[in-house]
């Protein structure tokens, strides 16, 4: 395995010592030709596995006729997502971006400009971006301290203290369906259902940040679905275009408007190639493959010790520190990523075969000897 020595980047990130050339579906391959088992992609985003010929096609065509137009004008693929994300979720109108962290900043934005109210809840543990207001409702103090001061009085509840959080200047309640970065640990339905009763109660809204579980990643198209229990808005990111950059803010009907032009913006939001490949990934994720994403997560459940999560974010337990695994993982042709101090993070491509699911149970467990 070759790795670039003294590449002028900033030291943002710990990598790992291979350099990736070639991709095809749940595998990898490095530039020294060697094959890697894909179960991280790129940490549930590659949601279709790499070069998947229905967003390739969509995004090829597109780079053909038209790249970028400013937001004071309409494109037709930004139009169509819109359309279809809207369908979806049951009636909802998208503000796009290029991340998920930039969807979180639109979200908190848009909340306090419709309630008019300041106050923010989150829960410890969760997860939602690195830009200073996303970063301020990110329960890990260790992410947080280093960048102090953030946005103040931010309470960081357990769902068990959910409701003393809660207030009258509560503008909105942030959570994740599941907390990934936190640990791959799914609130439960009577969690999503106090937090759903608090919002109306206190006439605050409802977000979920479903950058990570949205997109068919827990075997429904929202996470929320599974319990029914319907936020007033959605950040959705990462699987949404296969690899491509996009982010989008969901405001449900329902919920109020907020936002008039000039409220806020994004350069680069809605770019017309990252939506083409966005729509075509949207209609990929059928019935079909939702039951494929559950089946395949019954499997990995069935044969690996304590694994928690839902469909394909899991998460492995192995109750000493995951970095050393993961790198262990490697030598193995094995990608796998962390999730906390203490798990293994499991977000493979939904299309990933019966076949390949075994061969990743294999490679782990010869990594956990």
């Amino acid at each position: 395995m070759n790795v670039l020595t003294g590449t002028p980047l900033l030291p943002t990130y710990a990598r790992f010592p291979v350099t990736f050339v070639d991709g095809e579906g749940s595998w990898l391959i490095a530039d020294d030709g060697e094959r890697y088992l894909d179960l991280i992609a790129g940490i549930a985003v590659v949601s279709l596995g790499h070069c998947h010929p229905a967003p390739l096609a969509a995004a090829k065509e597109q780079l053909e006729r038209l790249w970028h137009v400013s937001n004071l004008y309409s494109t037709e693929p930004m139009e169509n997502l819109a359309r279809a994300l809207s369908e979806r979720f049951g009636g909802a109108h998208a503000f796009f971006c290029n991340s998920g962290t930039e969807a979180v900043e639109a979200a908190l934005k848009w909340a306090r400009k419709s309630t008019g109210k300041a106050g923010l809840v989150a829960l410890e543990g969760s997860f939602h971006g690195r830009t200073l207001g996303a970063l301020s409702i990110t329960g890990q103090p260790a992410k947080r301290a280093p960048f102090a001061p953030l946005l103040p009085g931010v309470p960081f509840a357990t769902p068990e203290t959910l409701a003393s959080a809660v207030g009258p200047e509560t503008a909105a309640i942030v959570l994740e369906p599941v907390l990934g970065e936190g640990g791959v640990h799914p609130l439960s339905a009577e969690t999503l259902e106090e937090a759903r009763q608090l919002a109306d109660e206190h006439d605050a809204l409802l977000i979920f940040d479903e950058v990570q579980t949205g997109i068919g990643r827990t075997g429904e198209f929202f996470a929320w679905q599974r319990h029914g229990v319907r936020p007033d808005a959605v950040t959705l990111a990462k699987g949404l275009a296969n690899g491509l950059p996009i982010g989008a803010l969901l405001v449900s009907d329902t919920a109020p408007t907020g936002f008039v032009p000039g409220d806020h913006a994004s350069t680069f939001g809605g770019n017309p190639v990252s939506c083409a490949a966005a729509c075509a990934v949207v209609a990929a994720i059928d019935d079909a493959l939702l039951a494929h994403v559950r089946a395949i997560s019954e499997r990995f459940e069935a044969q690996l010790p304590r694994v928690r999560g839902v469909g394909l974010l899991l998460a492995v337990e192995l109750g000493r520190p995951a970095g050393p695994v993961a790198h262990a993982a490697l030598e193995h042709n094995l990608l796998v990523g962390t999730a906390g101090e203490t798990a293994l993070r499991l977000t493979p491509p939904l299309t990933i075969s019966t076949e390949e699911a075994d061969l990743g149970v294999d490679l782990l467990r010869e990594t956990l000897r």
